[in-house]
């Protein structure tokens, strides 16, 4: 029953319980309350009852005889309890939003819907009416139509559209020779979708009875099985058969479905639980299967879904003939067109032979840069001649290794740079040592269980004044190399042999060059240098004598007394110049061819202590401890004692114009194994690794470190360091932790 939404507030008086409207009966009922019970209780429409609770929730009250037969329930179950205590909870939560519509609009309203009842799903029209007392909205009135059966009919038509449509686009894309791929993939979706099911698979047959998934549409909840290889333990023998007899397996629930227990330990592990599975025909012959799924719960599988999986497999069954008769025609022209090709190709190959050779001989002859023209080698050969890789390996000066220096590959693993030994593979590179070719099949390693067998040749490159190495070359077919394409490789590997020549020689030509130029460039540092040392006394010279004449003029006569001084400065930069011309002889005499020095045997106990002694008064003077420390006992040392007086008296020089005040200065010898060291060490100085590795050139200062400011040639630990070389010793210098080490070992 409607109510018009004008009327939807009705004003009732609020009968005190018990009321007809629970169900209930009472010994004293007025004529209009008789009338309203039988109203309830006879018309054949489904009336129900709901109250409205103060905190807004609702609880059932009655239902009529009507709604009790439709839905199977009595009003005594269903009075005091909510709508989650009766329906799903997915049922319940729409009753609610109707139910709370209606209160917070306060007028009737009509919908409809679909409830389950006892696992039934049943549609509803209905109207809900709320009664209204004095404060607020007390109880709702329902009153509900069953209207299944229509929407059963709309349902059917709309399938019946939708399978018709699902049919149309199948044979539309066969048709339309779309891909036999994409029309299974596209099949799957669109039919899971129709089904409202958890899996649609296609499952074709391999030749030795298991077989493939090879197109599947999934809800996100089911594991895929796309491109799986399953084998069906019940699916041979007399189950194949009746496949084969166009026997249709309908499976509502694996569980009660009376399968053997192996099928259904294989189903479930498959996550199946309703199951539906027609045969694909192709031709005469059995081609896979289309299946439905439920994953998680039974289903119960109508007719007409399975009508349609037999309609689609008809269509796929189709398609699948007209791919393989496509495929089939493909192949024919492939193969044609194959045949066609291989004769343009040996036409063309003889012709692109000579361009080959024609254009590395430009190549070597114009270029200097044998990588660049050896890779293009490789390259040019593996595509002319179709190799799966070419290599250019070289030998050792010794002729013991090879090394793979150039490799163009295309699918086959890189060995570029590898290093073989001669000995371990003595039967190869016994005939190409001899400039003999030579090809052979190899199986290629990795490669089971199906072996792959690679034609192998190998071409030594090689001139009149040696062999150099071997071309390789590698073929991905048994099919060996003809007489002609042996002959291209040794007229390339000739080609190589120039190109190796040619770049050694124009690599130690440019060797040569670099050094002349270092020596040209350190010859030109030197003479900067040098002729900036020698003009620093000369200028200090030249204004002593200017200052000298000066004073010695007679209006100046009276600035006599600093005629000494200006004396003093002549003699020491006279002294300078000297000892800087001295430094620059021995050093031009080291650096020549000199003769071998005059060894005598010293004992450095008594020889070294008074060589150190003669720095005491500077080193006290300058606030420095300077210390001496000899092992005993050492062996004599047999050296020539002039330079070595010289190499000891210079570094302690060295020293002790870089040590600051109140620091260390240690001289000490000890045996090292078979040598004598003597280091020559102070404190308060640390050089950085850039001053370090310059300490001993000629002309270079360590000015910043410098604290007594103190003159010098320049020379001193250049020379320094030619001497001790000149002795047949070693000289380096360390620093770190605030000291300077300088290291001297001489060999005994």
């Amino acid at each position: 029953m409607n109510i018009n939404p004008a009327e939807s507030t009705i004003e009732l008086t609020k009968l005190s319980p018990p009321q007809i409207l629970f169900g209930i009966e009472v010994d004293n009922k007025s004529s209009s309350e008789q009338f309203l019970l039988s109203m309830y209780d006879s018309v054949q429409a489904s009336i129900f009852v709901v109250d409205v609770l103060e905190d807004g929730d609702f609880r059932y009250v009655a239902l009529n005889p009507t709604h009790e037969r439709w839905i199977g329930i009595r009003s005594n179950e269903v009075r005091g309890k909510k709508p989650e205590d009766i329906l799903s909870p997915i049922d319940a939560i729409k009753v609610r939003q109707h139910y709370a519509e209606c209160v917070h609009f306060g007028q009737t309203i009509s919908y409809e819907q679909c409830l389950q009842f006892q696992g039934v799903p049943t549609w509803w029209s209905t109207t809900l009416t709320p009664l209204r007392d004095a404060n607020r909205i007390y109880r709702l009135i329902g009153t509900s139509s069953n209207i299944t059966p229509v929407k059963q009919a709309e349902q059917a038509v709309g399938l019946q559209v939708e399978r018709e449509r699902l049919l149309e686009a199948i044979a539309g894309r066969i048709h339309q020779s779309v891909e036999l791929e994409t029309i299974l993939h596209q099949t799957t979706i669109e039919l899971r979708q129709f089904l409202n099911c958890d899996r649609v698979l296609i499952y074709r047959f391999e030749a030795d009875g298991s077989g493939v998934i090879i197109a599947e549409s999934t809800v996100a909840a089911s594991d895929p099985l796309l491109r799986k290889k399953i084998t069906d333990p019940c699916l041979g023998g007399k189950h194949r058969k009746d496949y084969e007899r166009d026997w249709i397996q309908v499976v509502e629930d694996i569980y009660v479905a009376g399968l053997h227990p192996c099928h259904i330990d294989f189903l479930a592990s498959l996550q199946i639980r309703a199951n539906l599975v027609v045969p694909i025909f192709k031709e005469q012959d059995m081609w896979g299967l289309l299946i439905a799924q439920h994953c998680h719960q039974s289903r119960q599988w109508q007719q007409t879904e399975t009508d349609l999986l037999k309609q689609l497999a008809t269509q796929i069954g189709i398609a699948a003939g007209q791919a393989e008769l496509h495929q089939q025609i493909k192949d024919l022209e492939a193969k044609l067109e194959l045949q066609k090709q291989k004769h343009i190709n040996q036409l063309q190959q003889v012709r692109n032979f000579e361009a080959l050779v024609r254009r590395m001989t430009e190549q070597i002859r114009d270029s200097l840069d044998q990588p660049q023209v050896l890779q293009t080698v490789t390259q040019e050969l593996a595509e002319l001649l179709n190799l799966a890789r070419c290599q250019i390996e070289l030998y050792s000066s010794c002729q013991t290794l090879v090394t793979i220096t150039y490799e163009h590959t295309i699918n086959l693993p890189q060995s570029q740079g590898l290093t073989r030994q001669i000995a371990d593979r003595l039967e190869v590179y016994q005939p190409l040592l001899q400039k003999q070719p030579l090809q052979f099949l190899e199986i290629v390693p990795g490669w089971q269980p199906n072996l792959l067998v690679m034609s192998q040749m190998a071409c030594p490159i090689f001139d009149p004044q040696g062999i150099l190495g071997n071309i390789w070359l590698t073929r991905p077919t048994q099919e060996g190399f003809d007489k002609f394409e042996i002959e291209l490789v040794q007229q390339v590997a000739n080609e190589c042999a120039i190109a190796i020549r040619q770049a050694q020689l124009y690599e130690k030509n440019q060797a040569q060059v670099k050094e002349l130029e270092k020596r040209d460039r350190l010859k030109n540092q030197f003479l900067r240098n040098l002729s900036q040392e020698l003009r620093t006394p000369i200028t200090s010279i030249s204004l002593a004598v200017q200052t000298l004449e000066s004073v010695l003029t007679p209006a100046d006569i009276l600035d006599i007394e600093i005629v000494p001084q200006l004396l003093q400065i002549l003699h020491n930069e006279c002294a300078r110049e000297t000892k800087l011309i001295n430094d620059l002889l021995t050093l031009t005499y080291l650096e020549a061819e000199p003769d071998p020095p005059t060894l005598i045997a010293i004992d450095l106990q008594s020889w070294l202590h008074p060589i150190v002694e003669s720095f005491r008064d500077l080193t006290n003077c300058q606030g420095q401890q300077l210390n001496l420390s000899i092992d005993h006992p050492l062996p004599p040392l047999e050296t020539d004692i002039t330079d070595m007086e010289r190499i000891i008296t210079e570094l302690l020089n060295h020293v002790c114009k870089y040590t600051p005040a109140g620091e260390f200065v240690t001289v000490s010898a000890h045996l090292t194994g078979d040598a004598v060291e003597l280091n020559i060490s102070n404190s308060g100085l640390e050089l950085t690794s850039s001053e370090l590795s310059r300490i001993f050139e000629p002309f270079y200062h360590l000015s910043k470190h410098d604290p007594w400011k103190h003159s010098g040639t320049g020379l001193e630990l250049a020379l320094v360091q030619k001497m001790v070389r000149h002795l047949g010793g070693s000289i380096y210098v360390e620093s770190g932790a605030g000291q300077t080490t300088f290291t001297i070992k001489f060999p005994l």
